[in-house]
């Protein structure tokens, strides 16, 4: 199994990146993020963790900018029915961090935004994984994420609570995020609410 990958990037497609690593190019599937991540430093030397995909008629390496979208991709291909590249689909449609929060708060309605990902496949990521999100608070490690503890935390309360008034994780997330973290979970809803009112 191939862990991990450093070595210069060659070319960076659409939904690929080939990495070389003493004189050999390894074409590893990412997603948008590790593409946004890693695409302008084409001729620079990256590392990329990586997850090993064998299937009868093919073998795919599957690339990843940090450790948390590796866990994730991970859980992702854990639950039933859904493979590696619905996988990459939902996390090039959601970072890591606002990923977790939409499965600890069962907004499965925004998962169906991630392409291929039908109303039942959102509702089984959301039962399936829930308890092991909670459980383990993944944490984001990249400073493009917004580092938010899953479990028991404030951000997770408010996007709940925001979620019951019709309010999307995927929305909130972003506002609740830039606050202070000592903020209170009343304030951060009522900040949340006058900035959609804003967009409205």
């Amino acid at each position: 199994m191939i862990y991990s990958l450093k070595g210069i990037l060659l070319t960076a497609e659409s939904n690929f990146l080939v990495v070389e690593c003493a004189g050999v190019g390894y074409k590893c599937l990412t997603s948008l993020y590790t593409q946004s991540a890693l695409s302008r430093k084409i001729g620079s030397e990256v590392t990329l963790y990586t997850y090993m995909n064998v299937r009868q008629d093919a073998v795919d390496l599957f690339g990843f900018s940090d450790k948390t979208e590796l866990e994730y991709f991970k859980l992702l291909t854990s639950v039933s029915g859904v493979g590696p590249k619905a996988a990459l689909a939902i996390l090039s449609q959601f970072p890591a961090d606002k990923l977790a929060i939409l499965i600890t708060s069962s907004d499965s309605k925004s998962l169906t935004a991630a392409s291929g990902i039908g109303k039942k496949t959102a509702e089984r990521i959301v039962l399936e994984l829930k308890d092991k999100i909670s459980k383990n608070s993944f944490t984001a490690s990249n400073n493009s994420f917004t580092n938010i503890p899953i479990q028991n935390s404030k951000i997770s309360e408010a996007t709940k609570a925001l979620a019951t008034l019709g309010f999307s994780a995927v929305d909130v997330v972003p506002v609740l995020s830039a606050l202070n973290p000592e903020t209170s979970v009343e304030e951060m809803i009522n900040t949340a609410l006058k900035s959609m009112a804003k967009k409205v």
